[in-house]
């Protein structure tokens, strides 16, 4: 297990892009990323970063010395293996704040000034690239602290009989089950939630309130997606969202109904409120599984999508 504290050893800025960048005494960033450098702007792809770690591989198998910042990195960093890290977590470095969002990148091989100078570059394999979230001053010497992106989940189970403890709820002990393996399997902390409610719309709308308040990153339901009195969570959800994603509860519904029709009776939806992703599953634990196995497949790209990530 890594230390969650590494430091800067070199602050590094050109005035070009695809070119080396010189060490400074000090880096100054605001908003748009690092003061006169050339890859500062309204991008996701604001301050470049990597470790001596990396550097001093590259020195062994190339045989000679490099200078910080010719890999053209804003910020060299020695004590984590930053390719290592994820995007959405962040870096702390006084009062600067850096959310990392994107790790390595495309080479652009002999047309770029780099590759022609050092003869090779590893900032597309090791370098890692941030954005600014608080602004402030960065200089060699510098602590920066590491801290990974908790994903926050909560599960809602909507049901009169196990809300009165009438009947054990078992399709949302299996989402928890199954969520905890995918974020595991993708080496994301994630702490869940799960509440039990009745069948009650001011019930579910109220948690869904407090979800977008909170910031919680998914928010799974199950039950209420049928055509029964009770059977309201479609009409809840989708009337708070900020934008619905159709397709992949139609995908799943087509999946599954072209084998058993009664599968394209539920009225599941997805969609997105705030910062939030929502799906509502129906209440039974084979269509928990069913429709976990298609959501889990585009989740961590709808996250990178909400927070302005390019992930293509």
């Amino acid at each position: 297990m890594q230390s969650n504290t590494f430091k800067v050893v070199s602050v590094n800025i050109s005035e070009k892009k695809g070119t080396i960048k010189k060490p400074v005494e000090f880096i100054e960033l605001d908003e748009l990323g690092v003061k006169n450098d050339a890859h500062a702007g309204h991008w996701h792809r604001q301050v470049s970063l990597l470790g001596t770690n990396s550097i001093e591989k590259f020195e062994k198998d190339a045989k000679r010395h490099i200078i910080y910042g010719e890999f053209a990195e804003n910020i060299t960093t020695e004590g984590l293996t930053l390719f290592e890290t994820s995007p959405l977590d962040r870096l702390i470095i006084g009062n600067v704040e850096l959310e990392i969002t994107q790790i390595g990148k495309k080479c652009h091989g002999t047309s770029c000034v780099i590759f022609k100078e050092v003869g090779d570059c590893i900032m597309p394999k090791e370098g890692i690239f941030a954005r600014v979230i608080k602004k402030g001053i960065i200089r060699a010497g510098d602590t920066v602290e590491y801290h990974k992106k908790m994903f926050k989940v909560h599960v809602i189970t909507l049901s009169d009989r196990a809300s009165r403890g009438e009947y054990k709820d078992r399709s949302g002990p299996r989402i928890i089950e199954l969520t905890y393996e995918y974020f595991w399997k993708n080496e994301y902390p994630v702490d869940i939630e799960h509440t039990i409610i009745p069948d009650d719309p001011e019930a579910l709308r109220i948690l869904l309130e407090k979800a977008e308040d909170d910031r919680v990153d998914v928010v799974i339901t199950t039950g209420g997606t049928g055509i029964g009195a009770r059977d309201f969570t479609p009409e809840v959800v989708k009337d708070l969202l900020d934008k619905e994603i159709p397709g992949v509860m139609e995908a799943i519904r087509i999946k599954y109904g072209s084998e058993k029709p009664n599968a394209l009776l539920s009225r599941g939806v997805a969609g997105v409120i705030s910062d939030t992703l929502v799906y509502t599953l129906p209440g039974s634990v084979k269509a928990v599984e069913e429709y976990l196995e298609e959501i889990f497949k585009t989740m961590n790209h709808l996250i990178y999508m909400l927070h302005g990530i390019d992930a293509h």
